[in-house]
């Protein structure tokens, strides 16, 4: 159903001029992979807060509040780094699996983080509960997927 769109993105300008470029799918890969770390620091130690691991002394709802910018940027940057490597080979990744499951569990991944996560990190004070617990334990998880899957698309 959704070949022909993806045969229409490989014949774009764009994806020729990526698809013939020597070095533009490593430059994007490069700047996609150190994003990726910006964005999981950025997430996991406000997960690990959440779980009341480590950085006990901070306010879960202050580390969230400065942690929150830096993931915003990188998600931006990811997605936009992402959609470029995604133009770069469209036909595989249309055939890759894993490619599917990093892109059905991605919107997940990014609506749990900025409505329920953010929700609860503003509602928490200084000790982690039951619900911070929860909270970041199913953020580790689902952003754990979507890493993990994205990675793997590099092996199948």
């Amino acid at each position: 159903m959704l070949l022909p769109f993806f045969e229409w993105i490989e014949t774009t300008s764009v994806g020729e001029a990526l698809a013939q470029s020597i070095w533009s799918f490593a430059i994007i890969e490069s700047i996609h992979l150190v994003v990726l770390c910006v964005l999981g620091g950025s997430l996991l130690i406000v997960d690990l807060r959440l779980l009341g691991v480590g950085l006990k002394s901070q306010p879960i709802d202050t580390l969230g509040a400065y942690a929150h910018r830096w993931a915003v940027g990188a998600a931006i940057l990811m997605i936009a780094t992402g959609m470029l490597l995604m133009i770069s080979e469209p036909i595989k990744l249309y055939y890759n699996t894993s490619f599917w499951v990093k892109i059905w569990t991605l919107p997940v991944a990014l609506l749990f983080t900025f409505t329920v996560r953010k929700r609860v990190i503003r509602r928490a004070g200084m000790k982690a509960t039951w619900r911070t617990r929860l909270v970041g334990g199913a953020s580790i998880a689902v952003w754990f997927v979507v890493a993990a899957a994205g990675r793997w698309i590099g092996f199948s």
